[in-house]
């Protein structure tokens, strides 16, 4: 029943379900399969900065079953956050010689600097996420494909609270608005229509690209609902009426389809990034280095198909309307928009299901780095074809995010 254009955009939702359905989710689901993107390393253990938390979920469902290290591909393991399979030696390297304190004849003044370029970038203040530390001892591999996203039976005030959270705290919106928690169940919040046609493009651009991300979410519980768990079996598959709970036009007094359009607003948001971090990747210098070359090539290809793809999309999202006025408030608006969702991206630690803390710090950091993206176009444009590029890196953490973000 969601049908016809979407608010701020000239594109309409049949025209999303063709692009998606029929030419780009099955190639995107390949690449998602590939070692390159089911590895996601992750520090689960990070503690809630917002509140105390002992509200850890006890159920088995709940868990993550990490990697053990020999079953992680060892290009991936050597230089877990670095870009290409030159930048994995130099870092080794770097590390080697940072070990031995000493100084490395080996390494050139351009290949130092392009070193400590990297690593200042990682630690830049561009990101929109509070991004993990994946050198800490409790970061570790998680296999994507072995722990899929799902209903655990994390729910209840513990859930609401993480939510409540996200939209109180990070929406901008008047202090005197409350958004009350629904009484009985997680049925998220009330929308504030009025208001959020009333704010400026950019505030209510933020506003629904969370509420799209909260319905991504709920459409997957849903989808891989625990239907049945005796002794002898689990299964699990769609649950409608819980669908309907969340979607349904009557059940929600008309919030229902609202929502799902805004899950498709974001997914117009991702594509808009994919399109234009083209560039980027496209380098001949840039790999996605596992260790496994004839994999590697075939993934890299299938990679720019998807995001040529990407760019010959017909209806794509105008990013020229944020932040179009007077220059002194667009930066100031800009950064409040970043420090929001680094906020935000702080909150996923405080989630006390595991599996549902992973898949949201996994999708949070996706789509922070879409917005990454898209507020570095001047950057992209800039890059070199060959060498390093300076202006704008990815991590692999970013890179697996991103793309595991928008098949989600």
């Amino acid at each position: 029943q969601v049908t016809g254009y979407l608010d701020d955009c000239t594109c309409d939702v049949e025209t999303i379900d063709a692009f998606n359905n029929y030419k780009l989710f099955p190639r995107l689901n390949e690449l998602l399969e590939s070692d390159y993107f089911r590895y996601y390393k992750v520090n689960l253990q990070k503690p809630c900065p917002f509140w105390d938390d002992n509200s850890h979920c006890g159920m088995r469902d709940c868990a993550v079953q990490p990697c053990p290290s020999d079953e992680v591909p060892d290009g991936i393991r050597s230089g877990s956050y670095k870009y290409s399979e030159e930048a994995n030696n130099l870092a080794e390297e770097c590390e080697e010689a940072k070990r031995l304190g000493a100084v490395d004849g080996s390494l050139s003044t351009e290949t130092r600097e392009a070193v400590l370029q990297w690593t200042q970038h990682d630690d830049s203040s561009d990101s929109f996420c509070e991004a993990d530390d994946i050198h800490s001892p409790d970061a570790e591999y998680v296999d994507l494909l072995l722990n899929p996203e799902r209903y655990t039976g994390y729910k209840g005030p513990d859930a609401w609270k993480i939510w409540n959270s996200i939209y109180e705290e990070n929406c901008f919106k008047p202090q005197n608005v409350k958004r009350p928690l629904a009484s009985g169940r997680g049925e998220s919040f009330i929308y504030l229509t009025k208001w959020v046609s009333r704010v400026c493009v950019e505030k209510r651009a933020f506003y629904r690209l969370i509420s799209g991300l909260h319905a991504s979410i709920n459409i997957h519980l849903s989808a891989r609902y625990l239907l049945q768990d005796t002794w002898s079996e689990k299964k699990w598959g769609p649950n409608v009426t819980e669908f309907q709970q969340r979607f349904d036009e009557v059940l929600t007094r008309g919030e229902g389809p609202r929502r799902l359009k805004n899950l498709y607003f974001l997914y117009l948001i991702e594509l808009r990034a994919l399109s234009k971090v083209l560039p980027f990747f496209e380098r001949p210098g840039f790999q996605l280095y596992t260790g496994n070359e004839r994999q590697d090539a075939e993934m890299k290809h299938l990679l720019l198909e998807i995001l040529h793809l990407a760019k010959s999309f017909p209806l794509h999202f105008d990013e020229n309307s944020f932040f179009a006025g007077n220059k002194k408030e667009a930066a100031k608006l800009k950064e409040e928009f970043r420090l929001h969702f680094k906020n935000i991206s702080k909150i996923m630690d405080c989630v006390g299901c595991f599996k549902c803390r992973l898949w949201g710090k996994l999708q949070t950091q996706g789509l922070g780095t879409a917005l990454k993206i898209l507020f570095s176009e001047n950057l992209i444009e800039k890059i070199p074809e060959s060498g390093p590029s300076y202006g704008f890196q990815l991590t692999r953490q970013e890179i697996v995010a991103l793309f595991n973000a928008f098949g989600r």
